[in-house]
């Protein structure tokens, strides 16, 4: 049985679709504003190699813990944006 897991190094990422699963339960204050993006930040070279390598990018994440459908405090929107800005994609 082969245990190894495959990493970005392992494939050739050129044409592909790259799912990425991010910790971007960031703090935000109460005006929802993000107060420490290390966690986003810390998302960008591996973001910035699957792109370089001729991928497309397909992140995922969570914020919160919501109990209803949608909560708009526990919008994604705020981290995108940052997200966005830190890539140069604004």
């Amino acid at each position: 049985m082969n245990l190894h897991k495959k990493t970005i190094d392992d494939v050739q990422l050129r044409g592909k679709r790259v799912i990425i699963r991010a910790d971007f339960n960031v703090p935000l204050d109460e005006s929802l504003q993000i107060t420490d993006d290390t966690r986003i930040r810390s998302t960008l070279p591996t973001i910035n190699r699957v792109v370089d390598e001729g991928a497309k990018v397909i992140l995922c994440s969570h914020l919160g813990r919501p109990k209803a459908a949608f909560e708009p405090k526990y919008s994604l929107a705020p981290i995108a944006k940052r997200l966005g800005r830190l890539l140069g994609k604004e």
